[in-house]
């Protein structure tokens, strides 16, 4: 009989207040994530200051707030999870983004999910960190891992956290 994997989403964490100051919407803890890059793609990079700028260098995407996180841990998700963040993701593109219709809104939005599940291929609670830039090509995404040290994401305050070299 063939082994099923679970599926693993992206959640935002907060591990401080940083992300309260930093962005002008910040995904409160818990949430599910994607990198959610797409966001950026029309902006001349010049246009970019404060908040926008930082949200562009390095946070991921909440779905629901659609408010931003520095950090995401990987988490289990099952297929009703993964079918809702797609659903809420594509509801947001027709509302903020013109998506042309439903269908070609899913087809985006299951694209950004699917990138997002494939950036977990760590240990459940593995923490990971996007840096991102404006290139000749477009925007590139880079993606830093952290393990935790000791305690699941959703524990009690504070959590320690060892950066993986």
């Amino acid at each position: 009989m063939p082994v099923i994997k679970p599926r693993k989403l992206p959640r935002a964490v907060r591990l401080d207040d940083s992300d309260l100051e930093v962005f002008a919407i910040p995904a409160p803890p818990g949430e599910w994530a994607v990198p959610g890059g797409f966001e950026f793609l029309d902006h001349d990079p010049a246009s970019l200051s404060g908040k926008h700028l930082q949200a562009f260098k390095s946070s991921f995407l909440g779905i629901g707030s659609f408010g931003r996180t520095t950090l995401v841990a990987i988490t289990e998700a099952s297929e009703a999870d993964f079918r809702s963040v797609v659903e809420q993701l594509a509801a947001y593109l027709i509302d903020h983004y013109g998506a042309p219709d439903l269908t070609a809104a899913m087809q985006a939005a299951d694209e950004e999910v699917r990138y997002a599940e494939s950036l977990c291929e760590y240990d459940i609670n593995t923490l990971l960190a996007v840096e991102r830039e404006f290139t000749d090509d477009g925007i590139s995404e880079r993606f830093k891992k952290f393990i935790p040290a000791g305690a699941e994401w959703e524990q009690a305050k504070p959590l320690v956290y060892v950066k993986d070299s």
